[in-house]
């Protein structure tokens, strides 16, 4: 497995300096971020697909850092009731898809995206629980009109052109939110679709990340570093569905930390253990969003964390002493 980065944190800074911050820390591989919420300060596929002197300058300096380029980010709303906002996402996903096939690269990382509750429809709808039986008919119209129908379309225009792995980041507020959600998504659509697998947002759903390994098995295609602190005190007074921005920390139930920040590097290892146990062997991916730390504070502890806890060699055939 190789240690890798989600390199739009460094969005302010041009790709070769980013990439040489990265390399002299150690890093093997880079996500980089190609439209919907990751932007492209990093990358613009109109631009590559294009410029052909330009995407070879692009693909030079991957080259240059010895870095491997592991997958390109676009998560959206693909589904979303605004059609001019849906229609951009979408055109997102099919340009990172269309550069993908061009450099080599066979996964995109997004969202699964969540519709309005009905056609007509101004905001998405995230359907939390199942009564009154109003969130079933929104359950209903919005995975069998709308969900299973964009992605079994975007899925096959995906592998028609060489990407094999849709990871679809787990996140609440969408509706993939949690392994059941990916599962049953990826029935109606095909093995194309599969998880980015993040802790973070599973973690303060209450979810075992070992757990949640072993249930999606091959389906993980990637996976996002980035940790979950639980605020115990606040929990047991408001919940974990805590809308509150981000940044009133001391009053949330729980808030994104680096890793080994949330939790310690022997919960981490377990996560490591469990995916090879079923059989994932790509990359670990840090994503930055510790509000208490700054970008380059973050992002270094993470790394030294992971790095005691990311095995490099290939799970050994025949065990050392039989």
């Amino acid at each position: 497995m190789k240690l890798c980065v989600l390199a739009n944190l460094y969005g302010s800074k041009p790709l070769d300096e980013a990439l040489s911050i990265l390399k002299g820390m150690g890093v093997e591989a880079v996500e980089i971020g190609c439209g919907g919420y990751p932007g492209k300060a990093h990358c613009d596929p109109e631009v590559l697909l294009n410029d052909e002197a330009k995407l070879q300058e692009w693909m030079d300096t991957f080259k240059k850092y010895d870095i491997e380029l592991a997958a390109l980010s676009c998560h959206g709303n693909p589904v979303h009731p605004d059609p001019a906002i849906a229609a951009s996402f979408d055109k997102d996903f099919r340009n990172a898809c269309l550069l993908a096939e061009k450099v080599g690269v066979d996964t995109i990382i997004t969202f699964s995206g969540c519709p309005g509750d009905a056609p007509g429809a101004k905001y998405p709808n995230w359907v939390t629980c199942p009564w009154p039986e109003d969130f079933l008919a929104i359950l209903d119209y919005q995975w069998n009109e709308v969900l299973i129908p964009y992605w079994k379309e975007a899925g096959a225009f995906a592998e028609a052109h060489g990407v094999k792995h849709i990871a679809l980041e787990l996140h609440p507020g969408f509706c993939c939110y949690n392994t059941e959600t990916l599962l049953k998504l990826r029935a109606a659509v095909g093995p194309v679709i599969g998880a980015n697998f993040d802790p973070s947002h599973l973690i303060w759903q209450g979810m075992e990340p070992a757990a949640a390994i072993r249930m999606l098995g091959d389906a993980i295609y990637h996976v996002h570093a980035k940790d979950t602190k639980i605020d115990a005190i606040n929990t047991a007074r408001i919940g974990v569905l805590d809308t509150k921005h981000y940044s009133d920390e001391a009053n949330r139930a729980w808030v994104f930390r680096a890793v080994g920040y949330g939790h310690d590097a022997s919960y981490w290892k377990d996560i490591m253990d469990n995916l090879r146990l079923v059989g994932y062997d790509r990359v670990m991916s840090i994503e930055h969003e510790d509000s208490l730390m700054s970008i380059d504070e973050g992002l270094t502890k993470a790394v030294e964390c992971l790095k005691t806890v990311i095995m490099h060699d290939p799970k050994p055939g025949t065990m050392a002493w039989a």
